[in-house]
């Protein structure tokens, strides 16, 4: 998982940079498997694979240990993973590797996207901006907006706060995903799905957005 620059190109600084908590800034969530480690695609990522949406170069962010970027290179796609986490990269490459998929897998900062100087035809997102702090996600919308062409499509499986609950990261509402991504963007739908965990491989009520790069 998870600054990056806003739509101005200037660095994004302040409150903008404590994106997600300190702790999580300090620990590797990779130490022990996390619950969200599943080992194989999320089923709506792998329906949208199966759909032909994912295509081009494919960019995943937060892209833990690998499972989107490498279902994305066995279509054929030209595929890159970026995650904080030391150890998911390492995982991630070591699957690549096994797979014998090109897939290209960095450290890197979400929030930093700019920086990597590459734009992408698809960008997949799976957990990460659910994390991502309420006054940092116009600043991550506008960096994502960077690293996608125009037409350019983003798919984000994040937490719904449909959820029964208080446990768990954020839960987001529609008008969380509404007001971040605004000008560089065409929301084309917000739609109910689910997230799948260990301890829930039935999934967790979440929303799958789809939004076009203006």
């Amino acid at each position: 998982m998870v600054g990056d620059r806003g739509g101005g190109g200037e660095p994004v600084r302040g409150p903008a940079r404590a994106h997600v908590s300190r702790a999580a800034a300090t620990l590797d969530l990779y130490t022990t498997k996390p619950p969200w480690d599943i080992d194989h695609p999320q089923p709506v990522f792998a329906a949208l694979a199966a759909a032909g949406d994912i295509r081009g170069r494919v960019l995943d962010l937060g892209c833990g240990t690998g499972e989107h970027a490498l279902a994305a290179a066995s279509l054929g796609c030209d595929a890159v993973g970026i995650d904080q986490s030391a150890q998911a990269i390492e995982a991630a490459e070591r699957k690549a590797r096994d797979r014998g998929l090109p897939v290209r897998f960095r450290r890197h900062d979400a929030l930093r996207l700019s920086e990597l100087g590459e734009t992408f035809d698809t960008v997949l997102d799976c957990g990460l901006f659910h994390v991502i702090a309420p006054d940092a996600r116009a600043a991550y919308a506008a960096g994502v907006a960077t690293a996608l062409r125009p037409g350019g499509r983003y798919y984000m499986l994040g937490f719904s706060d449909q959820q029964p609950g208080g446990w768990g990261p954020h839960r987001l509402a529609r008008t969380d995903i509404e007001s971040a991504f605004t000008s560089d963007w065409h929301i084309d739908s917000i739609e109910p799905a689910r997230l799948e965990t260990i301890p829930a491989p039935d999934g967790l009520a979440a929303w799958l957005t789809t939004a076009t790069r203006r």
